[in-house]
């Protein structure tokens, strides 16, 4: 008993490359060839490189009968984002008479302030700076820093990494034109800090309870752990204390509208911080765009043709159903 057959013995010493011309069934089977009898009928499910992680148990060969690239494989080409800041929230009507919820955000004098290469620095990526501040808010570094580069004194710097080809000379201006209406971004930021909170309005607990003998306990959270047995408090137990101002990224949002004129992006949706706060604003990771200006308008083969006005983006109807 126990005893595994022959067949199966000589199936699990086969070469890969063999075992692809002759995926085989029964005893003899391998457990790979039924999954990959299961990816080439369903190749309209599994040829999405959205839906294959890096981590999955695929051969190189299983992608190349896919026809699409092991995630991973290719290098991911990163062009600079922009620095913009929140002026508040919106709403409009889109095209099919939807209420769109709109947050506008402000690209102020976005310029490149200096570059970082691999040579001098380890990495590549670009500093970014947005804003204007007086003199005397600067320290000496920082008025050397911008002075010598000749660039007029920002109120926030900040990194973008970029590609080798994606490097853009110092002094170099990022307006709303960089992003198209339509596509999708990461906006990182700042929340809204809200001082020391309690537990119940900090994590949501429900308190204990309202009477019946509850005495100046009615907010509280309740025990925080064992006796003697650690003998101490969890590291990272939920209790009171600071609440929000934690750096966020909102992930895929919605480019609705460009205004290039006056460097206005209408974003779908909410994202962190107070209006007046600067945002990070980078190309989304998930959904990234499908031909966007590389590095940026003005360079490359985007050298001419940079869009004017105002750009609305497409929204699916809702009305319509998916059978429809």
């Amino acid at each position: 008993l126990g005893v595994r057959s022959s067949s199966a013995v000589v199936g699990a010493t086969h070469h890969p490359e063999e075992r692809r011309r002759t995926p085989g069934s029964g005893a003899g089977a391998m457990p790979w060839a039924a999954s990959r009898s299961i990816a080439t009928s369903s190749s309209s499910l599994m040829a999405k490189p959205g839906n294959i992680k890096e981590h999955a148990l695929l051969r190189d060969w299983m992608f190349e009968d896919m026809g699409i690239a092991k995630p991973g494989s290719q290098p991911r080409k990163l062009r600079p984002g922009a620095i913009a800041v929140k002026c508040g929230m919106t709403a409009e009507w889109n095209e099919h008479g939807v209420r769109v919820p709109l947050t506008v955000l402000w690209i102020d004098d976005c310029r490149v302030t200096q570059v970082k290469t691999e040579d001098k620095e380890g990495y590549t990526a670009l500093q970014m700076g947005a804003g204007s501040k007086k003199a005397k808010r600067l320290s000496r570094q920082e008025r050397g820093h911008f002075s010598s580069n000749e660039l007029p004194f920002s109120a926030k710097l900040t990194e973008f990494r970029v590609s080798p080809d994606a490097i853009l000379p110092v002094g170099t201006a990022i307006n709303a034109s960089h992003f198209a209406a339509g596509q999708h971004v990461d906006i990182q930021g700042h929340t809204i800090g809200k001082g020391f909170q309690g537990p119940m309005k900090r994590w949501g607990f429900s308190g204990l309870p309202a009477s019946h003998g509850t005495t100046k306990k009615h907010r509280a959270h309740g025990s925080i752990g064992n006796s003697q047995d650690p003998g101490r408090v969890w590291k990272g137990k939920k209790m009171a204390g600071r609440m929000g101002n934690r750096k966020r990224t909102v992930q895929s949002v919605y480019v609705y509208k460009v205004d290039v004129e006056r460097n206005l992006l209408y974003v779908k949706g909410q994202v962190p911080g107070k209006p007046g706060l600067f945002l990070k604003i980078t190309d989304a990771l998930r959904k990234p765009p499908q031909k966007p200006a590389y590095p940026t308008w003005g360079f490359g083969e985007f050298a001419e043709g940079a869009p004017s006005g105002v750009s609305v983006g497409k929204m699916d109807d809702p009305f319509i159903t998916q059978s429809d």
